[in-house]
């Protein structure tokens, strides 16, 4: 009789091969972009809150890298207004997020 193998899904096999982050590893403090794998595994795996609490952007960064490849099949009237507009918030979710993670890391 043999043993049934135990199913293994992307998502597992995703997980155990994520980039190592170099910032992190030379200077000891996550980068700006620590957490977008994770929050996306998260993702993948259905889970928003998790990746929401992992990388607040990864949702909005999604939504413009789809948005603008469709805006450059389509050309949408206001499309490059929204995605400059969408990546303002961006850049601003991550520089507020990066603060919080540095202010602390630091309290503990």
């Amino acid at each position: 009789m043999q043993m049934a193998q135990p199913q293994h899904s992307f998502t597992d096999w995703l997980g155990k091969h994520l980039f190592s982050c170099p910032f992190k590893a030379n200077f000891g403090i996550d980068c700006p972009g620590c957490g977008f794998q994770r929050s996306v595994l998260a993702l993948l795996k259905g889970d928003l809150i998790a990746s929401f609490k992992l990388y607040p952007a990864t949702i909005p960064i999604i939504f413009m890298v789809l948005f603008t490849i469709v805006h450059l099949k389509l050309d949408f009237k206001f499309g490059a207004q929204l995605i400059k507009i969408v990546f303002a918030g961006v850049v601003l979710i991550i520089l507020i997020n990066y603060i919080y993670k540095i202010y602390t890391h630091q309290l503990i």
